[in-house]
């Protein structure tokens, strides 16, 4: 029943009941991703192919992989579930957007709370009374 609920409400969540139904009807499979996250093609619009991708977890464009990105935006045909693109070894991993996380990169006059403070490198500002 939350699953239920949270598809009904929620569009950042996964998919939504609309999408899901819209899936089961026109679209095919075409691959997935390690994060899990699932790429769908269905009929055409403008000569082109629909793609789409149905995430797991919370909604995320960053959780899209380069090779996926490519192909979601028809700068490709192929999908990285049929190339055999195999990664240069200078290429780093893909990794998710961290901002607003503890990942997140941080000056060093902000990692913590009280050296904003100590430093005297930030003032509050007050309005004129």
């Amino acid at each position: 029943m939350k699953r239920f609920l949270l598809q009904f409400f929620t569009w950042w969540n996964g998919q939504t009941l609309g999408t899901r139904f819209f899936t089961w009807r026109k679209g095919t499979k075409v691959g997935e991703d390690k994060n899990g996250n699932v790429y769908y093609q269905g009929d055409t619009f403008d000569n082109r192919p629909r793609r789409w991708v149905i995430y797991s977890g919370i909604s995320d464009a960053s959780a899209i992989p380069a090779g996926w990105h490519g192909w979601m935006h028809h700068r490709t045909d192929v999908s990285p579930a049929e190339d055999t693109y195999m990664p240069k070894e200078w290429e780093l991993e893909h990794q998710l957007n961290p901002t607003g996380s503890s990942k997140a990169y941080r000056p060093k006059s902000l990692r913590t709370a009280d050296a904003c403070l100590d430093d005297k490198q930030y003032e509050a500002w007050t309005p004129n009374a």
